[in-house]
């Protein structure tokens, strides 16, 4: 029968929680990049509209220099 001291497993939980949070960690990157992508692609679309089309969506051209003019991180 092999036997294990309390001090040899007592890291176990810790490591896995280690990673566990590096891995929550690396989600909440990945999804704050995907989230800044999508912002950066719809404020360079809606730089392409006209302003019968943004009227059509109820914006004027202001309302639009505004949400194209602001950074990437700003909702």
């Amino acid at each position: 029968m092999v036997s294990i001291h309390w001090n040899q497993t007592r890291g176990r939980p810790q490591q896995r929680n280690a990673v566990l949070a590096l891995n929550d960690a690396a989600n909440h990157v990945v999804t704050t990049v995907r989230e800044w992508r999508r912002r950066s692609r719809d404020r360079a679309r809606l730089a392409e509209l006209d302003d019968r089309m943004l009227k059509d969506i109820g914006l004027t051209r202001a309302d639009a220099e505004f949400l194209i003019n602001k950074p990437f991180w700003r909702e």
